[in-house]
């Protein structure tokens, strides 16, 4: 059974940074792609950004680019999201998924191709 438990979101002002935090467990995941979606408020979940396991691509949404790093630790089996420059309109509620079937060179950023997802952790930015 895989699971995905985030953490690390809080309360940040803008312009401060966060680390979210995802380890997974239940198998290795050399083969997966992985992401990082949100979803505000009255808002539809939306794709932040995504990498695959066992090679370099990676993949932002176009808000976040320059601003989020997406990388994993092998030896802790664990993905991470770094965000610098936040702002508000970054509040929401951050969730990590697994893909398990996709085989394309970059990552889907398409909330519908993951098959695993985190219970979510709240990141407000203060204005």
């Amino acid at each position: 059974q895989v699971q995905l438990v985030e953490s690390g979101g809080g309360l940040v002002q803008a312009g401060g940074s966060l680390r979210l935090s995802c380890p997974a467990s239940g198998r290795t995941f050399s083969d997966y792609a992985m992401g990082w979606f949100r979803q505000a408020p009255g808002k539809q979940r939306e794709f932040v950004a995504a990498m695959r396991w066992n090679v370099r691509s990676t993949h932002y949404a176009d808000s976040v680019k320059g601003r989020f790093t997406i990388y994993r630790d092998n030896a802790k089996n664990t993905m991470y999201l770094q965000m610098n420059s936040l702002k508000h309109e970054d509040t929401a509620v951050y969730y990590c998924a697994a893909d398990k079937t996709s085989t394309t060179y970059y990552p889907p950023n398409s909330a519908t191709e993951y098959d695993y997802w985190g219970q979510g952790t709240q990141v407000t930015v203060s204005s």
